[in-house]
């Protein structure tokens, strides 16, 4: 899963990297955690012919996913994360697979490795980001909930799929990664049915991210410094889990 990430690049480079129309000014933002607002790009509309301008702009969702036909959310599980496997079929996410598939830019994203009870060993935190810098786009979903009385909260969820050779030993998911040569096609659900999209829904190569072991300063939503992503050394390194019998069999979340 992915439960933290951060977004640490300026309004400007973010703007000009993603294509966007216009940004608002936004502070850098070490540990963003489900429930807050977080930063999604959806596709504008069509530019006039022959204009240069950008169509893609940038919304502002709150980090939990609700379906529209939800009545009451507190009683809705907090759906931070959707299976790239099972997302086009699932009555939650099937709508927002459709019409609604976002971009979530993160300078990177954190995640536990966390040993079974009977190896005695403590959770480790890690931060994971492109190795080579800049940014990463997830694939994400949108939805917009209505209340009762009219008020409307738009939400959003992060894409995951299985981990890749280089993740695996920390944690089993990760985020699904859209590369910006398929920004375009994944936006676009105008013409782009979920079905000719799904080849973007996989692990990314193997030496795209760098893991570096970081305290558990992160645990806490409170800790929001720049600290957060210092380094620790460790006595040695995480082990990928042996793999068992159904582990190819996926659920619901």
């Amino acid at each position: 899963m992915c439960g933290r990430y951060a977004l640490t690049i300026s309004p400007e480079e973010l703007q000009d990297l993603l294509g966007l129309f216009e940004l608002e000014d936004f502070p850098a933002r070490y540990n963003i955690a489900p429930t807050q607002p977080i930063l999604v790009v959806v596709s504008g509309e069509t530019p006039e012919k022959g204009s240069n301008l950008p169509d893609r702009r940038a919304v502002l969702v709150r980090w939990g996913f609700t379906p529209s036909w939800v009545k009451d959310p507190k009683e809705f599980p907090l759906l931070i994360n959707a299976r790239a496997e099972t997302a086009i079929g699932k009555a939650s996410f099937r709508a927002a697979m459709r019409h609604r598939r976002v971009l979530i830019p993160a300078s990177g994203f954190y995640e536990w490795h966390r040993p079974s009870k009977e190896s005695g060993e403590k959770s480790q935190a890690y931060w994971i980001k492109p190795k080579h810098g800049g940014i990463v786009a997830f694939a994400g979903l949108m939805e917009t909930w209505s209340s009762a009385d009219g008020s409307e909260v738009d939400t959003g969820a992060i894409l995951t799929t299985a981990a890749n050779a280089a993740i695996a030993p920390i944690h089993d998911r990760m985020p699904v990664v859209i590369k910006p040569e398929d920004y375009t096609r994944w936006l676009d659900c105008k013409t782009q049915e979920p079905r000719e999209v799904a080849d973007l829904m996989k692990p990314v190569e193997e030496d795209f991210f760098e893991a570096i072991p970081v305290s558990d300063k992160v645990n806490k939503v409170a800790n929001m410094g720049e600290d957060l992503q210092t380094p620790v050394v460790l006595e040695k390194p995480p082990k990928a889990p042996a793999k068992k019998p159904g582990d190819g069999q996926l659920s619901f979340f």
